[in-house]
């Protein structure tokens, strides 16, 4: 008989199955019937069937048209949603003001995902950036219990963006939305139990959020309970457990995390030792960029293990790493040029790399360093400044940096003849079973 409430009503029921068998073509029909005699709720149903391709052909800029007829009427859905087109440029052009009216009119009926959609556009650069307003729609629909308005909060408390930053509140919204499941706050909740943050510090708490995180996926968030298995934070130290939730995140592309199970495989920790294993790993992490998985791989290259020896493919590796400030791969790329394997023998470039790493308290280049002054390689000789980098690796322990210490105090033309002082290191290197500095002392 034509009536457009009942016919939107009867679409439903097809929809969702109840009293008939589910239906999205008839549900389509019956919502088309009524939208045509513009049944606002009629004709936001229809833009969703068309955005989802139910019942009908998928097509976004039919789902617009509906969405526009229904949020002309003030159809608080039909708003919402006609600004989630506008958004991400769905069957209407990306435009931002639009998406934000939109959002503002849904909002101003109470929706609550257009609150927090505001928040997201004012936290953004889209409609010109202002935290205070991010928050303060944020607020707004989080204490209605919107979870990722609540996790956008307590973001701005922790952060300080917007609001005071207040740990303690950011604590209070990040459990409101990790109790609702919010991966994110779970996450972010354990990073606040770890450390101490808001919260006293309860690192078995850490571990309770970040499994339920893990369990939803979170990358991050199995990394960190990885973490907590390999250092026994708290959870009893368990290698496997550790191997296991590294893998997770690792199949998920996270380079640290494949770093970290290339460790693993290389030491046999929680895994069976497998060199060819720990090379896969560590190179999907290198080739992410990771700076520890380039240097490993290069070692593996280097001593051949898991691949075949190739010093051009550690050199490369090496560089990776040393280019990005690994102190490392700085140092071995100063012995790769200082023997000439893989790159020109060249003791500058030896002594411009070991220099690199040494500043960075590097104790190896440190002593090499020391060693390429003493003789002039690369470098002119300077007694001075060999002693100077053998003091420095000395300091940290190095026994041949002490025992070589040990010889510049008992040369008459270093500058620092003291046979005290020489004693003094070789002793310290003897102590360690270096057995010249045994026989010096």
């Amino acid at each position: 008989q034509g009536d457009s409430d009942a016919q939107h009503n009867l679409g439903m029921l097809y929809d969702n199955g109840n009293g008939v068998k589910q239906d999205n073509v008839e549900a389509a029909k019956w919502y088309r019937l009524a939208a045509e005699q513009g049944n606002d709720l009629a004709q936001c149903d229809l833009g969703v069937k068309y955005a989802k391709g139910e019942g009908v052909d998928q097509n976004y800029s039919m789902a617009a048209e509906w969405y526009r007829k229904a949020a002309e009427q003030g159809n608080m859905t039909a708003q919402y949603n006609l600004g989630v087109m506008y958004f991400y440029g769905q069957g209407v052009e990306k435009n931002f003001a639009e998406a934000a009216k939109w959002y503002h009119l849904a909002a101003a009926q109470g929706n609550v995902s257009a609150l927090c959609n505001l928040g997201v556009m004012y936290d953004g650069t889209d409609v010109g950036q202002d935290q205070t307003e991010a928050a303060k729609w944020y607020r707004l629909a989080a204490e209605q219990g919107n979870a990722t308005a609540q996790f956008n909060l307590g973001l701005k408390y922790e952060l300080g963006e917007g609001i005071p930053k207040n740990y303690t509140e950011s604590v209070k919204w990040y459990r409101l939305a990790a109790e609702q499941g919010k991966a994110q706050a779970q996450y972010n909740l354990g990073v606040m139990y770890e450390n101490g943050e808001g919260v006293n510090q309860d690192l078995k708490e850490a571990v309770k959020w970040y499994r339920k995180a893990a369990e939803q996926e979170s990358i991050l968030a199995q990394f960190s309970l990885g973490e907590c298995y390999a250092n026994g934070k708290g959870v009893k130290r368990d290698y496997e457990e550790a191997a296991k939730w590294y893998r997770k995140a690792a199949e998920q592309e996270d380079s640290a995390a494949q770093y970290k199970l290339g460790l693993m495989y290389t030491f046999g920790r929680g895994v069976e030792q497998n060199y060819e294993k720990a090379a896969k790993w560590y190179r999907k992490a290198a080739e992410q960029g990771d700076s520890d998985a380039q240097h490993n791989l290069g070692m593996l290259y280097d001593d051949g293990n898991g691949v075949q020896q190739d010093y051009v493919e550690a050199a490369k590796w090496y560089r990776l790493a040393a280019e990005q400030g690994n102190d490392l791969a700085q140092c071995d790329l100063g012995v790769k040029y200082a023997k000439g394997e893989g790159v020109d023998q060249n003791y500058s470039m030896a002594a411009e790399w070991y220099r690199k790493a040494a500043e960075q308290g590097n104790m190896t280049a440190q002593y090499n360093l020391g060693v390429m002054y003493f003789y002039g390689q690369g470098v002119e000789k300077n007694f001075a400044e060999a002693a100077k980098w053998y003091y420095a690796a000395a300091e940290q322990g190095d026994s041949s940096a002490q025992c070589s210490l040990g010889v510049i105090y008992t040369l008459q033309d270093s500058g620092k003849c003291d046979y005290r002082e020489a004693a003094k290191w070789f002793r310290k290197a003897a102590e360690q079973g270096k057995v010249i500095a045994q026989f010096n002392l």
